[in-house]
């Protein structure tokens, strides 16, 4: 009896020293961080608030690993915003994202500064943090946002975000993996 409840003893003890082992281990372990491309529009870029933005971006726990300005060409953009060929916007939108002159407004874009942010749970943060697409609507629900901050409608909203991990690997891939010939060309979804 005395041997049955020493084996007993030790197995309990055993599995309980693996369970403190297993938990201090995970404990210490870092959350899985997430990465989701950011990109500052022209307006937001031509508007000064570069800084502000990359600012809000670190205060919230954002890490920036890497950034590159462009100015984007209508191949690029078209490419880039290819699921939305179809709508009204389309051509409204390339010609914004573009240096195109927009004849209703004679409005001029320029650069966009994209970046790629890592922090756990970063693309759901990130698109938290920019706020709804209309900036005009951001200002009333959401007023600490990017998009209320610096955006005037909602096609010049001042940023992008990522809307899920596919996309955020496909844009990511779009401007920063390079092929033998520069920068990759194809690109599926926003």
């Amino acid at each position: 009896m005395a041997l049955l409840f020493a084996n007993c003893f030790e197995k309990k003890l055993l599995l309980l020293c693996l369970a403190v082992f297993l938990y201090g281990s995970s404990a210490n372990v870092d959350p899985v961080k997430e990465k989701t491309l950011a990109m500052i529009k022209p307006d937001g870029v031509d508007g000064n608030y570069v800084d502000v933005i990359k600012k809000t971006i670190l205060d919230s726990g954002f890490s920036i690993t890497q950034e590159v300005e462009l100015q984007l060409n209508e191949d690029t953009v078209k490419s880039f915003y290819a699921e939305h060929a179809s709508k009204s916007f389309f051509s409204n939108l390339v010609q914004y994202m573009t240096r195109v002159t927009h004849p209703e407004s004679f409005l001029t874009s320029g650069p966009v500064l994209i970046m790629v942010l890592e922090k756990e749970n970063a693309i759901a943060d990130w698109r938290a943090l920019i706020g709804p697409t209309d900036a005009n609507r951001a200002k009333e629900t959401h007023p600490r946002s990017v998009r209320a901050l610096c955006g005037l409608d909602s096609q010049r909203n001042c940023v992008h975000g990522s809307d899920s991990p596919q996309s955020a690997a496909k844009e990511i891939m779009f401007f920063f993996e390079k092929s033998s010939s520069g920068f990759v060309s194809k690109h599926d979804e926003l």
